[in-house]
């Protein structure tokens, strides 16, 4: 797409064939992809279980944030400790 054209807002589709049926068919550059966000899916079972104690403004601050990005508090407590050891 070149020039000042406008990017079309992505459709919405009832179903997950309609949606395979229009992405197997259109051209994507076409479309404006600014409002998506990244997910995370989570396929790897959950054996283990953390309990811990911390002071409940901390915990308050915790929910905060998860509510804000929309998560549970506990994926978010959970990413948090991904990223962390992750980390170089």
């Amino acid at each position: 797409m070149t020039g000042p054209e406008k990017l079309k807002p992505f459709p919405v589709h009832a179903t997950d064939e309609a949606a395979e049926r229009f992405v197997d068919t259109a051209d994507l550059s076409e479309y404006d992809f600014s409002d998506f966000k990244p997910m995370r899916f989570e396929f790897e079972k959950k054996a283990a279980a953390l309990n811990m104690r911390i002071p409940q403004p901390l915990l308050d601050a915790v929910k905060a944030k998860a509510k804000a990005k929309g998560i549970p508090f506990t994926r978010y407590v959970r990413m948090l400790i991904e990223q962390d050891v992750t980390r170089p």
